[in-house]
């Protein structure tokens, strides 16, 4: 009976060695085949969406080539957003965005001893 016994502790550890994968790692490629999944479904319903948008920027494109720099002199000569206050719609429609803070004059452009300035 000792022997037998002692038979079977001397195996335990070999029939603890099975290469069955653990539960943990099974929960994880579970949870990164629901990820792909989840974004496969993603994708396949903004891909009509997303395609639409790809268009619309083909048919902008002409008219912001054009626009670009125009853009550009518009922001060279706004400086800051900080220096301005929100817009203001007037009755006749007219919209006006103050400037909130003083516009300094350029390095090249001082006025006169009169106060005159050449352009």
């Amino acid at each position: 009976m000792r022997l037998a016994l002692a038979l079977c502790l001397l195996t335990m550890p070999v029939l603890a060695e099975d290469t069955a994968p653990l539960p943990e790692a099974e929960g994880f490629s579970l949870m990164e085949e629901g990820a792909k999944l989840l974004f496969r479904g993603l994708m396949s319903e903004m891909e009509p969406t997303l395609n639409d948008m790809q268009e619309a920027w083909k048919d902008m494109e002409p008219a912001l080539r054009e626009f670009g720099p125009k853009f550009r002199q518009l922001v060279a000569m706004i400086d800051d957003f900080k220096n301005y206050d929100a817009p203001e719609i007037l009755p006749n429609g007219d919209i006006i965005i103050r400037r909130n803070a003083p516009l300094l004059p350029k390095p090249d452009i001082l006025p006169g001893p009169n106060g005159e300035i050449d352009l």
